[in-house]
């Protein structure tokens, strides 16, 4: 059996958040120290994925998915475990992260593509594709604090599948704008992800999005790897399981 190169690799990754205590304002002032809480979001997860592996995660809100997906695109270091990414440039595509709220569209463009590691020539050259895909108009030259939600991830969308990097992972963003976007920006991604060179990651909660585009499927239940394999096994399973 062919063994194909690992593209990324995740070693008992524990990740942890503080949450503070509700306490009042008298209280702080006479306690030297607040109290606080140990949330453990993901829980000694482990798992790989091959390069040009199409991997699909699902589970309930609150399970770890987002929060696991920021710690492999380096938005965060999990507090114990490690991932190695095997030296490839990965990018995230989710609503909420990357941009600058004072700058405007086109300066986060240029901003988003220096922090994938993009010279600024490679940046320049792909502009006019990623503000022609985004179809935001003169919201272009605006600062992004202006934006629609509709209009944020139109960008952020546009950014990641017009600068394109070896790993891809997808928080939930597939169908972004009206109809026709949506239309449009899924046969994008699934154009992105049949380059058997890029290894990309979804995060989604729509059965028919992850059995049509992923070769394996990870469940996540409360911070814990549950399940992962064939998509049509583990999807069966999960909605038996949240249908209970």
């Amino acid at each position: 059996m062919e063994h194909r190169e690992i593209a990324i690799e995740v070693k008992n990754v524990c990740i942890n958040y503080r949450i503070m205590k509700n306490v009042t304002v008298r209280h702080n002032l006479f306690q030297r120290h607040s109290r606080e809480e140990t949330f453990e979001a993901v829980k000694n997860v482990s798992f790989t994925v091959e390069k040009g592996g199409i991997l699909g995660v699902i589970g309930r809100n609150g399970s770890g998915k987002s929060t696991l997906l920021r710690a492999i695109a380096g938005v965060f270091s999990p507090n114990s475990g490690s991932i190695d990414l095997k030296g490839h440039t990965v990018s995230l595509m989710a609503l909420g992260v990357g941009f600058k709220e004072n700058l405007t569209g086109r300066e986060n463009i240029s901003l988003s593509g220096m922090l994938l590691g993009f010279r600024e020539n490679q940046i320049r050259d792909k502009m006019h594709d990623i503000i022609d895909f985004a179809e935001i108009g003169e919201f272009i030259d605006r600062p992004v604090r202006t934006y629609s939600s509709g209009m944020h991830s139109k960008l952020a969308f546009a950014v990641t599948a017009m600068l394109e990097t070896d790993i891809m992972l997808v928080d939930e963003v597939l169908s972004v704008g009206d109809e026709r976007f949506k239309k449009k920006s899924l046969g994008k991604m699934k154009e992105l992800i049949t380059d058997k060179n890029r290894t990309v990651i979804i995060v989604s909660h729509n059965i028919d999005t992850l059995k049509s585009l992923c070769d394996k499927v990870m469940w996540i239940h409360d911070g814990e790897l549950k399940e992962m394999g064939e998509p049509g096994e583990v999807l069966e399973r999960y909605v038996n399981f949240m249908n209970r």
